[in-house]
């Protein structure tokens, strides 16, 4: 893909961003995990994914999984005891907190309105979401299991819930329009180019000046 081609295809990518639909990682472990869901928010537009984690904890990314995709999608650490702040701030933004954990008063995935700005929080692989996140969740899900086992790994749950707020999102016309400006888009398109060139560089794609 030449110079051209791959800032049309950037332009392209743009122009379906869903900036009002994030994804938040509470504690996750796993860096095979975050890797993963790294490139299913890609894969439906998600622009910016939070994570919290505790100091020493290193969440690498294996690019094997990626595929690039940890290049197109904003990562932001959130501090493990700023995480309820943080999303108490967003809830007076506007956003509905969608939790997954099995509790009694949990909805199937399918039933949350994901049309509304959204940021969904996956919990991690051992302990699943804090309890201090669900408390102020406004929707806690669930994906209904049949088998013995009650939940799904964590990467595989959040692709079932992304896929669910894509397409609601796309039949609600979401895609069809721009939810960036046209400013936006360029900062965003910038910043990627920037790392574009280092990464492109790095496996001698580009000559150094």
């Amino acid at each position: 893909m030449n110079s051209d081609e791959r800032l049309e295809r950037m332009d392209a990518i743009l122009l379906h961003k869903q900036p009002a639909l994030k994804v938040m990682l509470d504690d996750v472990h796993s860096s095979q995990n975050l890797s993963a869901i790294l490139r299913t928010c890609d894969g439906v537009g998600v622009q910016q994914l939070y994570y919290s984690a505790a100091e020493d904890h290193d969440l690498r990314i294996h690019k094997t999984i990626t595929q690039g995709a940890h290049r197109w999608i904003e990562r932001i650490r959130v501090g493990t005891e700023e995480k309820t702040e943080f999303l108490q701030e967003k809830q007076t933004q506007g956003y509905q907190i969608v939790v997954t954990r099995l509790e009694e008063h949990s909805i199937s995935f399918r039933e949350v309105d994901y049309t509304k700005p959204t940021i969904i929080v996956m919990g991690n692989e051992k302990e699943g979401v804090s309890s201090g996140i669900v408390d102020l969740a406004d929707q806690v899900v669930i994906i209904p299991m049949q088998g013995m086992v009650q939940s799904l790994n964590v990467s595989v749950a959040a692709a079932l819930i992304l896929y669910e707020a894509q397409r609601q999102l796309e039949e609600a016309g979401r895609y069809a329009v721009p939810q960036l400006s046209e400013e936006q888009r360029e900062k965003i398109k910038s910043d990627w180019l920037y790392r574009d060139n280092i990464a492109r560089r790095s496996k001698g794609k580009i000559p150094l000046p």
